[in-house]
């Protein structure tokens, strides 16, 4: 049976909390999801611990969800060209977390 990890980041401790995840990645054989609800920024050191992350979680063959993302950090990732690598949920009290993205291709230019 798949075991879930969910884990809440806080704004003011991103990079340890996403630390802590990567480690908890060895304990999962699902998913992880990573609540950023508290999120509203994020700044470079948060991006390289989030690529960081994203690139254990590819190794591990780990499928990654970033549920409750402000649309400006959501607009963050994409610049950097994060999205990709990770799917995107919303969080509903009454029911839970809802799909809204899952990982996609960037468009490439010719």
């Amino acid at each position: 049976m798949a075991t879930a990890v969910w884990l809440v980041i806080d704004e003011r401790c991103v990079v340890p909390a996403l630390q802590e995840a990567g480690e908890k990645l060895d304990g999962a054989e699902g998913e992880v999801v990573l609540d950023f609800v508290s999120v509203r920024r994020i700044d470079s050191r948060a991006l390289r611990a989030i690529e960081e992350f994203a690139s254990k979680a590819d190794r591990k063959g780990t499928k990654v969800s970033l549920c409750g993302v402000n649309i400006d950090v959501y607009k963050v990732l994409k610049l950097v060209k994060l999205t990709s690598r990770f799917a995107f949920a919303t969080w509903d009290r009454d029911h839970g977390a809802t799909e809204l993205e899952s990982c996609h291709e960037e468009p490439t230019t010719k």
